[in-house]
């Protein structure tokens, strides 16, 4: 190949896109086992590749010089191979958790950082942080071994300032991973998570819902990327491309999910929505019902709402993996917070809302039965769809209308 990315899981990896638009080459993924990767290396094979987990220090051997930023933190993401047939590795991780960073706003100066995880990352984000001044750099391992902190100990230091996962914990398929607990560190001014799929771990999720500054690594990729293309072709790209392809990126991969009461429109202007975007549409209920071989008022008869809210939780963590379709849910699923954080590591939530005299009576479902059972619904769920949702689409007459501002909505959302 000539450019490409080599790692030994790249399923999760959005680098193929993103330099195909930077610099339009043809860009592959070489996913190479441990027993194949000193073959790869031998052989030379290329003209340009990225590197990430776990070959960031194991190339550094095979390359026959270094430079500056890459001898200095001891990790290489990007090799160039020269007109001689010379390998060279640099560290462009560095422009891109820079460029993160600084998005982010987050002073480092004179502040106490942690990171969480050892590897290679960890050596690039240790170089930025102390290279923007801050006062100490602390590192957690899951061994504790070799001046690491264990993850508990870690927890132990009230006065830490920001920290940064370098870790592969939450990244997909692993969805959901969090190592350490944020109400152990009080003095909590941002965090910032490498791992760009989801697009917001649980880490990260918990931080916002803190009220804490908070980002996933999609920005700090980008900008690696650039700062990469830009070796492999010697030309310069401008800045404002990074930005122009994150946004892009980001909404290609963020779902609309729509939550809201039973009979508010979910389904109707989910369809349209998919329909505008160009995307696949998922009604969680009709999904559950699919996989459960019978109707949801049947599960709720023969096993109880405990049940049918298990298989829910379930469905929800699995479906909402990977970002992009539209995605309409049960009326109820806000009742279950883990549910939130399941619509949210991948998604936009809105909340579609219809006024009550024009909500359906249900026979067929037990929650919504009756006029009277419709408005006490309503009246619990109002604050869980306000506090899952990131805005409210008005959905009382016409729906083609409330799914063009649920689409310009989920847009505008989507690409910050």
């Amino acid at each position: 190949m000539e450019y490409g990315l080599i790692g030994e899981r790249l399923g999760h990896s959005f680098s193929q896109p993103i330099h195909q638009q930077l610099a339009g080459y043809d860009y592959q993924l070489r996913p190479l086992s441990r027993e194949e990767f000193p073959a790869f290396m031998e052989a030379r094979d290329f003209r340009g590749i990225n590197v990430t987990i776990p070959y960031k220090q194991a190339v550094i051997p095979y390359l026959d010089r270094l430079d500056s930023r890459a001898q200095a933190i001891g990790a290489v993401n990007t090799i160039v191979k020269e007109p001689d047939g010379s390998l060279t590795g640099y560290n462009t991780d560095y422009d891109g958790f820079l460029y993160l960073v600084r998005h982010l706003d987050l002073a480092f100066e004179g502040k106490k950082v942690l990171l969480l995880g050892s590897g290679g990352t960890c050596r690039t984000a240790a170089a930025v942080a102390r290279d923007l001044g801050a006062a100490q750099v602390l590192v957690a391992s899951r061994s504790g071994r070799d001046g690491c902190l264990s993850y508990e100990d870690a927890m132990e230091q009230p006065g830490v300032n920001l920290l940064v996962n370098v870790s592969p914990a939450g990244m997909y398929p692993d969805n959901g991973g969090c190592l350490v607990d944020l109400d152990r560190f009080p003095a909590l001014e941002g965090v910032v998570d490498v791992v760009y799929n989801p697009l917001a771990t649980r880490l990260v999720l918990e931080a916002q819902r803190r009220g804490i500054p908070a980002a996933g690594g999609l920005r700090m990729l980008v900008g690696q990327a650039k700062a990469a293309a830009e070796l492999f072709t010697g030309r310069p790209i401008e800045d404002s491309r990074m930005e122009e392809i994150y946004r892009r990126l980001k909404i290609s991969l963020t779902s609309p999910v729509l939550v809201g009461m039973p009979s508010a429109g979910k389904t109707t202007v989910g369809r349209l929505m998919a329909k505008e975007l160009n995307r696949e549409f998922l009604d969680l209920d009709a999904l559950l019902e699919q996989e459960a071989g019978k109707p949801i008022r049947q599960i709720f008869a023969e096993e109880g709402e405990a049940a049918f809210r298990r298989m829910e939780r379930d469905l929800c963590a699995r479906v909402t993996k990977r970002g992009g379709p539209v995605i309409a849910t049960g009326g109820g699923i806000v009742k279950d917070r883990e549910n939130w954080f399941s619509l949210r590591q991948n998604g936009v939530v809105l909340w579609l809302d219809r006024p009550l005299d024009t909500l359906e009576v249900d026979p067929n479902r037990p929650l919504s039965c009756s006029r009277e059972a419709l408005a006490q619904m309503r009246e619990e769920r109002l604050p869980l769809y306000e506090g899952c949702s990131d805005g409210k689409i008005d959905n009382a007459q016409d729906q083609d209308r409330a799914a063009r501002t649920a689409t310009d909505f989920f847009i505008r959302l989507a690409g910050r």
